[in-house]
């Protein structure tokens, strides 16, 4: 006989999980991020790139265009939106032009 004060914890299990670029950033806590993987041809054996876009929810606004994420699987959040983000892996090297100004540009 099983005692109702004894319970069993079931984990989560395995989610999926990506590693990709953020192609845009234009939406508030929303990013499109574009996932390449490699595949083989069944009939041909080729090997062929295929790629996807995800819309991941990045709820502190933390990743820009260029980034490398990693992104997990999760409850529907919005009619696109299924992902968010783990972690960013990479962050994408900082714009020349926005970080300095121009050479032609002086202060008077």
């Amino acid at each position: 006989m099983a005692t109702a004060t004894k319970k069993e914890t079931l984990g989560r299990g395995r989610r999926h999980l990506f590693h990709g670029t953020v192609v845009s950033d234009k939406a508030d806590k929303t990013r499109v991020v574009l996932v390449e993987r490699k595949v083989r041809h069944a009939l041909y054996e080729k090997i062929q790139r295929k790629r996807s876009k995800f819309y991941v929810h990045d709820e502190r606004n933390e990743s820009r265009m260029g980034d490398f994420v990693e992104i997990v699987g999760t409850r529907p959040l919005s009619k696109l939106k299924r992902w968010r983000l783990a972690r960013i892996v990479k962050s994408a090297p900082a714009r020349a032009a926005a970080q300095a100004p121009s050479a032609g540009e002086s202060e008077a």
